[in-house]
């Protein structure tokens, strides 16, 4: 009688080869990509070497598996006999191996993309790694694009993703611990940080909520994201993700912890506040004044992408005292023939902008685009011309959508974009006392919002003289002393004072 299938995966091997090769057939039954390949000596199956054919390389099975068992077999004078621990040190050149007698430890291992060799007589099972999975160049992540910094990125392959990591923080102080997630898809989850730098109750209540995921499948770091944020309702994240290895390494710097995952280039780096959502990599690359004066552009611009909507539905509805003379009367000629009030024009146009960018984003990158661009110019004007939509309406929207494109995390900037609407409706019921309570809404669930034990609106609040430095201006390199006191504190000197430059300082 057969056993059952959970019954064999957890069972162990058996000395009879052909017996653990029906286990094995039992258990991937159905699995046209299996391969099962039987070499004999003296009319006797000496080894089975089973594999999954989409997940090896089969060049180098030929050179490091087959051709050294086949020669030591067609070697009459020199036949070793059939045992796994002489495999291992005389037949086998590849570095990573593994022996197990655990049927359940072989087929996690065989799913990995290694290749089970199993001996006559022997009820152990030697695993080897030559997984042969297509991945691409490491190049410059399309979402995270700099006119200066790295032009490499993070790829699907979480190897070569710690060894980005490892080409930047060349110390081993970088730790990697890894655990697998998913009982279906098996995925690789690996936490990485700076030992000595990173506080032990950040990296515990890491280790905390990723063990306590269970999942049928992780398919990328957005489900561990969903499962170990700390307010999963709010149109804030709070766990930051980038595909650019320098800013993961920077983070790390930081004490923060980086989360990689498998099959996914979009690392996590935790906690994440509301400021560090708003610095791009660039910033700390080029000039500190020039990167300041870009840094308070971004600051401006956010506000712009919130509150120009609403403020001129505001305005324009309850408000028209406030709007210049000259203003009010080219506003009230461009909405003369327009049939709806300025709350729905404003509704209007936002929804058909959001359509128009997830267009773009969606359709091919060949005509996305175009069709972004020709639509909003087409429609837009078409839209005036026949007196539904007023051209102030049009720039205001279009205004506040390049805005939302200055924001260096598109995941924060999804969220920003989200809040446009509550205010517009707030606007177009109660006007500015209608902003002026979004507002303070907004507000107030910012700084209650935590990431991991870290306030989200520090260093304002709570407020910390020295963070602000690197929120409200871009300091110079050498000025950059401490680390922030949020993720720093266990080691917070990162640059010793007294290396300001200037005239003579190298003689």
């Amino acid at each position: 009688m057969d056993l059952p299938l959970a019954d064999e995966e957890n069972g162990q091997l058996t000395s009879d080869i052909e017996q653990n090769e029906m286990i094995l057939k039992r258990i991937f039954q159905n699995c046209s990509d299996m391969v099962y390949r039987k070499i004999q000596h003296s009319g006797q199956i000496q080894w089975l070497i089973v594999y999954i054919e989409s997940l090896v390389d089969e060049k180098h099975l030929d050179e490091y598996v087959l051709k050294p068992l086949i020669s030591n077999n067609l070697s009459h004078d020199g036949f070793v006999p059939a045992n796994i621990e002489i495999i291992d040190d005389r037949l086998v050149s590849v570095g990573l191996l593994d022996k197990s007698s655990k049927v359940a430890d072989i087929v996690r291992n065989m799913l990995g993309g290694q290749v089970a060799i199993m001996s006559a007589g022997d009820a152990l099972a030697l695993t080897v790694a030559v997984s042969d999975r297509a991945q691409r160049n490491p190049e410059e992540p399309p979402s995270e694009l700099v006119v200066r910094g790295p032009r490499d990125g993070f790829i699907e392959n979480i190897t070569t993703n710690i060894g980005l990591l490892r080409s930047r923080l060349k110390t081993s102080r970088l730790k990697t611990e890894s655990l697998t997630i998913g009982q279906f898809s098996q995925t690789r989850v690996v936490i990485s940080y700076l030992n000595g730098i990173v506080t032990d109750s950040l990296v515990d209540e890491v280790r905390k909520r990723l063990s306590r995921i269970q999942v049928d499948g992780v398919l990328e770091s957005g489900y561990i994201e969903g499962f170990i944020e700390d307010y999963p309702y709010s149109p804030f994240p709070q766990v930051n993700s980038s595909e650019r290895p320098d800013v993961i390494a920077a983070g790390l710097l930081e004490g923060k912890v980086a989360i990689l995952v498998d099959t996914t280039p979009f690392v996590l780096l935790v906690p994440m506040t509301f400021w560090s959502a708003l610095h791009a990599s660039e910033d700390y690359y080029n000039r500190s004044l020039i990167a300041t004066f870009v840094r308070w552009i971004r600051f401006l611009f956010i506000f712009i992408s919130i509150f120009a909507p609403s403020l001129y539905v505001a305005v324009t509805t309850y408000h028209q005292e406030m709007i210049p003379t000259n203003l009010m009367l080219s506003i009230a000629a461009a909405r003369e023939a327009v049939p709806f009030p300025a709350l729905i024009e404003a509704l209007l146009m936002e929804v058909m902008f959001e359509a128009l960018r997830e267009a773009g984003v969606r359709m091919p990158r060949q005509v996305g685009q175009a069709v972004s661009i020709v639509g909003a110019l087409v429609i837009g004007q078409a839209a005036v011309e026949a007196g539904i939509i007023s051209a102030p309406v049009v720039i205001i929207v279009a205004t506040t959508g390049i805005a939302s494109f200055t924001i260096p995390r598109f995941n924060f900037s999804y969220g920003i974009q989200f809040l446009r609407f509550p205010m517009i409706l707030l606007a177009g019921t109660l006007g500015l006392y209608g902003i002026v309570l979004g507002f303070l809404g907004i507000l107030l669930h910012v700084t209650s919002l935590r990431s991991f034990g870290v306030p989200y609106f520090s260093p304002i609040a709570p407020l910390s003289f020295q963070g602000l430095k690197d929120v409200l201006i871009s300091q110079p390199i050498w000025n950059r002393n401490l680390r922030p006191e949020s993720t720093g504190s266990n080691n917070p000197v990162r640059i010793p004072k007294g290396q300001k430059p200037g005239p003579g300082q190298g003689k």
